[in-house]
């Protein structure tokens, strides 16, 4: 059986790591380079690094940032937020990302996904899914969900895998911020659709809500925020937890 793996995420603006509430009022959680290797030392499997108002604001990744946290860091490390070219991906590679994350580049370009899988291989390549249930069906929205789309979130998954991602980190935001589980309904079915691995965002505020994903949504990985960033569920105790249920990580 694979190891689940619980990978915090670090949502930067201005040089900060921030967490709001369905993808808004965002409060600062503290400085990126030191969170992210507190992380790594806690046990954590993987990072992700959003620069979360780079599309929106027009700008590429902040490379600086980018260097300094893979100076720190000995475990596998996701960076997304404004990338959209081969050139993009190969400078972020270059300064020490493992994996690299596109969200509404791919949707606007989705030949984007088929040209960074075939350059650099497609473990490399995440495809971040930003969705919101509008009327029982799960759309994405892109520009860090402020642009709604008619496009369904099954549909785009099963695209983005025939191009050749090899990764869906897939958010709700119905769920984001609100510690109340995630939206494993909708998990559950991506991850009988695709045949690659779902990350689960967007919602964890107990041990329990991880012990779901995992077991209820199907998810391969959980990724969260603010219960990591503000000490309310520790690593180590949350893996110690998932193994006593009989899901299988990495302590």
């Amino acid at each position: 059986m694979l190891t689940k793996r619980i990978i915090p995420c670090l949502d930067i603006k201005n040089g900060r790591t921030v967490k709001g509430v369905n993808f808004v009022n965002l409060r600062d959680a503290g400085d990126p380079v030191e969170l992210a290797k507190q992380y790594a030392v806690k046990g954590a499997d993987e990072l992700v690094f959003l620069d979360i108002s780079a599309t929106l604001e027009g700008r590429k990744t902040m490379i600086e940032m980018v260097l300094k946290v893979a100076e720190q860091v000995n475990i596998p490390f996701t960076v997304g937020g404004g990338i959209s070219s081969v050139e993009d991906v190969d400078v972020l590679l270059k300064s020490g990302a493992d994996k690299i994350s596109v969200n509404s580049s791919a949707v606007k370009r989705p030949e984007l996904v088929n040209e960074l899988s075939s350059k650099f291989g497609s473990q490399c390549v995440v495809v971040a899914i930003d969705a919101k249930q509008v009327n029982g069906q799960w759309k994405v929205h892109l520009a860090g969900g402020s642009i709604p789309t008619e496009l369904d979130l099954i549909d785009w998954a099963k695209e983005v895998e025939t191009r050749g991602a090899g990764e869906i980190l897939f958010t709700s935001m119905n769920n984001d911020g609100t510690k109340n589980g995630f939206a494993n309904e909708a998990l559950a079915k991506l991850s009988d659709t695709v045949n690659i691995p779902i990350i689960a965002s967007g919602g964890a505020g107990t041990i329990q809500h991880f012990t779901d994903t995992f077991k209820v949504g199907k998810a391969d990985a959980a990724l969260a925020a603010s219960v990591f960033h503000f000490g309310e569920i520790e690593i180590k105790d949350l893996k110690e937890e998932l193994k006593q249920e009989g899901i299988s990580v990495r302590l």
